[in-house]
């Protein structure tokens, strides 16, 4: 995983960065030297009676949650998992992902996090990529999780697959290993130090065209970025954290997340599911300060009469990212939910920007933020490779102190997505303001050139959102013998709109009446019920690419 020679410090880093970089970084107090058991450990021992974590069906004391992570660790070292050693978790959201993922840095093992919607082709190549010596999946739950598990233990014989149950109220008490149930007693399991610059965990990339990329993150990197999101977003010791997103996703773990409320020792209130109703209830039941969401689970929760029906005085910041947000929608949070808006533009290779809590608010509605560090390096390119004038939009490239600056295994990848000086390209077009701040126009692969006209898919969307039978719009670009893309519209009506949902004609007067440019007007409208989603829980485009059909437009 590093270059290195016996009993000598690895030249390069599990993550790619050179020692120099490292060093560098610690002289400059970023890197502290925290390894991801240290902060549950510090949790856990200065507050063992707050509340950790409250889930469907229990709540666990921090103290509680340290009992559980051994009995956790219990059973994972009884199918094999020793100190390096790599395990695929794939779990639905519950406080028993939490113990897993605690055990297995409590036991100086590598956490390869796939996510509940990954299917059985993704999480085999996990396992590969990653020689997984274990694979933790669900043993009752979803029929689509218990099929992945089931092929990981037909295809992949070498990895001991470790089954829990999240459903009952000792969940390690009925674990099994390769079939088998564990005997699970009450001690306390020894720690397992490793060091800081050693590989912590796996994360995935969100690409949409091809199997996702392994993600390596140390501990010194990853923990400095959880840092520095909680300085920025304000997370107290007092605060209640929502999860509506997948535990495992890079945004519900760091930005600021579970991990950030570890860090300070909040509790962490995870929803049985991300409807508007389930969240708003348990903002409501649970004095939830804060939470985090995706542009359509945020306008699910806008558009829904739940809002009306709880009491969310007590929600304090909302974190919207993982998708460009409209401005559209990013001006309706504070008036119609009464919290502040923070805009996330982050990834897991890395760079993480915010808008600032004391941002004006045009900044904070048409903008992404930006970065935690000063120590952060942006490059915006154009296509030639040269750096843009100031405000002009490029390819945005990065480089930092929690950056990686190579995949896990992936010499081809790295070659296209990284420079020879360790920058990044994130794929993103941006433009940056003189504040700092980030404006994403769109991806690089996105972009619609439509006869010659290039068009931001975003900037169409942020117009169709306005209107007020519109709950939801995806634009992507479709082949054209004549214009080489058409510009295709995917809308999703709202409730009580679904049959008198505006015509063609309507819609495209409704642009013209915005001031969009003409070109930039769609050629083809679709409604539809819902988007298709890629494994980390993003609007996929290019599935939306391949089932546009040339022809008439509609509605």
């Amino acid at each position: 995983m590093s270059e290195t020679t016996a009993g000598q410090r690895p030249a390069v880093l599990p993550n790619g960065m050179p020692a120099e970089a490292a060093d560098r970084y610690r002289e400059l107090g970023l890197w502290t030297g925290q390894t991801h058991w240290d902060l549950f450990e510090r949790a856990i021992t200065e507050r063992p009676e707050h509340t950790a974590v409250v889930d469907r069906r229990r709540t666990l004391s921090y103290r509680e949650l340290g009992e559980g992570i051994d009995r956790a660790a219990t059973v994972l070292m009884a199918a094999g998992v020793r100190e390096g050693s790599p395990v695929v978790v794939q779990l639905p959201n519950s406080a028993v992902f939490l113990e897993t993922v605690g055990a297995l840095f409590k036991l100086g093992a590598v956490p390869v996090f796939a996510l509940p919607a990954h299917g059985s082709r993704e999480v085999g190549h996990f396992c590969a990529m990653s020689d997984a010596v274990a694979y933790v999946g669900p043993r009752r739950g979803p029929r689509d999780l218990l099929a992945v598990a089931d092929a990981v233990r037909r295809d992949h014989p070498e990895v001991t697959p470790v089954s829990v149950d999240e459903r009952v109220t000792d969940p390690w008490a009925e674990a099994t290993v390769a079939g088998d149930v564990v005997d699970v007693p009450d001690a306390e399991v020894p720690v397992t130090r490793v060091s800081p610059e050693s590989l912590a965990f796996l994360q995935l990339s969100g690409g949409t065209t091809a199997l996702p990329k392994l993600i390596p993150r140390t501990h010194d990197d990853y923990l400095y970025s959880v840092r520095r999101s909680v300085e920025v977003c304000d997370v107290r010791p007092e605060d209640v954290m929502l999860v509506a997103l997948p535990c495992a996703h890079n945004f519900t773990m760091s930005s600021p997340g579970i991990l950030g409320a570890l860090h300070v020792g909040a509790t962490i209130v995870i929803a049985g599911d991300p409807s508007p109703t389930t969240c708003l209830s348990a903002i409501d039941r649970h004095r939830v300060t804060q939470a985090a969401l995706v542009p359509p689970l945020l306008l699910a929760w806008l558009n829904s009469p739940a809002v009306q029906e709880h009491d969310l005085s007590s929600l304090r910041t909302l974190w919207v990212g993982g998708a460009k947000l409209s401005d559209t929608a990013a001006r309706r949070v504070g008036p119609e939910l009464g919290c502040t808006l923070q805009q996330v533009f982050g990834m897991a290779e890395g760079l993480v920007n915010y808008t600032r809590l004391d941002d004006p608010e045009d900044l904070v509605v048409t903008t992404q933020g930006r970065p935690i560090s000063e120590h952060d390096e942006l490059r915006i390119l154009d296509e030639d490779g040269r750096e843009v004038a100031p405000g002009e939009p490029g390819v945005l490239y990065t480089r930092g102190p929690y950056t990686i600056r190579r995949y896990h295994r992936a010499p081809e990848v790295n070659a296209r997505s990284f420079t020879d000086d360790g920058f990044y390209c994130t794929g993103d077009i941006v433009r940056q303001l003189p504040s700092g701040h980030i404006v994403v126009v769109g991806r690089d692969k996105d972009q619609i050139n439509r006869g010659g006209e290039k068009v931001a898919p975003e900037a169409v969307e942020n117009e169709l959102l306005a209107h007020p039978a519109v709950h939801d719009v995806s634009v992507v670009g479709i082949p054209d013998e004549v214009l080489g893309e058409k510009i295709c519209a995917y809308l999703i009506p709202r409730d009580g709109h679904r049959e008198d949902f505006p015509s063609v004609t309507e819609l495209r007067g409704f642009l013209r009446e915005r001031g969009l440019s003409s070109f930039a007007v769609p050629d083809v409208f679709e409604t539809v019920t819902e988007f298709p989603h890629t494994g980390v829980g993003k609007t996929s485009k290019k599935d939306q690419r391949g089932m546009a059909q040339p022809g008439p437009s509609r509605p």
